[in-house]
């Protein structure tokens, strides 16, 4: 069933270019060997409204990236608001939304980040990570919470990030963490290299924390301009926003 109460896939070009990089997905796995269908595509819907992602939902679309709190905690108590009126009213049968934070969290945003986010891609620094297990300490007892530890590529602590070389120490730290669920590790190409690069350092990352971890094996990496790279070298988690969802609508 449709969300009835939304104009379906109204706006313009939004299902083709889903559909565009649906199949680019899948031809980069091919290039790269592996599985059909194993890597993850969150759309990016940060400066997008509530009604664009009620509309990727209905084209098949259930993982959405969002990357400042003040903007995400409302979308995501609107989306959630609607998809369950559209359930009551027999309305829709599908899938929730799924949010998943990728922007720098600051620390005192983390309670209010709990609400809805599914998964953190940007644990960045020790004082998030405290921040992170004392707020978990006080929430009713559930699944661990999955995170990324967002590498810092670039070599400039004010860029934030661990660096590669210091990535197994603060990994240990985070595996201690029964409340937390290391899935991998996140990084962004930088703009003065080659994309591929930047992902090939990110691949020798996450098979160092394999070493410690064998179970944190996945990548979040790749955006609208790389996304094909990132995945023939390993990316398992693509983050694409404007090649699917078109112009920002508006700023905040």
């Amino acid at each position: 069933m449709t969300l009835t109460f939304l104009t379906s896939c109204s706006t313009s070009g939004l299902a083709e270019r889903y559909a565009a990089a649906l199949q680019n997905i899948a031809e980069a796995e091919q290039e790269a060997k592996v599985d059909a269908g194993s890597t993850k595509l969150i759309v990016v819907s940060k400066t997008h409204p509530a009604d664009l992602v009620l509309e990727l939902l209905q084209l098949g679309a259930t993982n959405f990236g969002e990357n400042r709190d003040q903007e995400a905690g409302p979308k995501a108590a609107s989306v959630n608001e609607s998809i369950a009126q559209a359930r009551a009213n027999q309305q829709w049968n599908g899938p929730d939304a799924k949010w998943h934070f990728i922007g720098q969290l600051q620390s005192n945003k983390v309670k209010s980040v709990l609400r809805y986010a599914s998964s953190i891609h940007s644990l960045d620094r020790p004082s998030l990570l405290k921040a992170l297990i004392k707020e978990l300490a006080n929430q009713p007892a559930t699944k661990p919470l999955p995170v990324f530890i967002e590498l810092n590529l670039t070599g400039q602590p004010e860029r934030g990030g661990i660096l590669p070389e210091n990535l197994i120490e603060f990994a240990t730290q985070v595996l201690e963490q029964n409340t937390l669920k290391l899935e991998g590790v996140m990084g962004v190409a930088g703009l003065d290299v080659e994309p591929a690069f930047d992902f090939d350092r990110i691949r020798k990352s996450s098979e160092a924390l394999q070493t410690l971890a064998p179970e944190a094996k996945f990548i979040s990496a790749g955006m609208s301009n790389d996304y094909q790279i990132a995945i023939r070298h390993g990316a398992t988690h693509v983050r694409i926003g404007t090649s699917i969802t078109g112009k920002r609508e508006y700023s905040v």
